[in-house]
């Protein structure tokens, strides 16, 4: 059966990023994103829809995130989404949909600096960190 785990959004951020580094020192930035939809109902009301959705970038793009972006920066974000699952130290369960960032472009003002380069996560960066995760857990 084919599949496809696709997701193209633009919004702002609710929050600005959050950057860490991960024990082998892969940089991660989590943050919101709010988008709008408008609408008229069936009565012609002018109606407003807003999703709140929480991003995780991994590596360069982490780093230039958590550098450049703010609370109410315009982007545009190709990504995929990601459910994750953990348990608390009190043994409640919780679970969150993620939108994994793929690809990241700043919309609105240019970046103080010349470092306007549009920046790509892809599939030998997983890879790479993949293998520093195991590598580790090998020691």
């Amino acid at each position: 059966m084919a599949s496809c785990n696709k997701v193209f959004l633009m919004g702002n951020l609710t929050r600005d990023p959050q950057l860490r580094y991960t024990s082998v020192g892969t940089p991660v930035a989590d943050f919101g994103l709010a988008t709008s939809r408008k609408y008229k109902n069936k009565d012609g009301e002018l109606k407003e829809e807003t999703c709140f959705l929480t991003l995780v970038a991994w590596g360069r793009q982490a780093e230039l995130s958590a550098e450049y972006l703010k609370k109410g920066s315009p982007i545009f974000v190709e990504g995929r989404l990601v459910y994750r699952t953990w348990e608390t130290p009190n043994k409640e369960k919780r679970s969150t949909l993620e939108v994994r960032v793929e690809r990241l472009q700043f919309l609105g003002k240019a970046p103080a600096s010349p470092s306007n380069e549009e920046v790509s996560y892809g599939k030998k960066d997983e890879e790479e960190e993949k293998g520093k995760k195991d590598n580790s857990e090998d020691m």
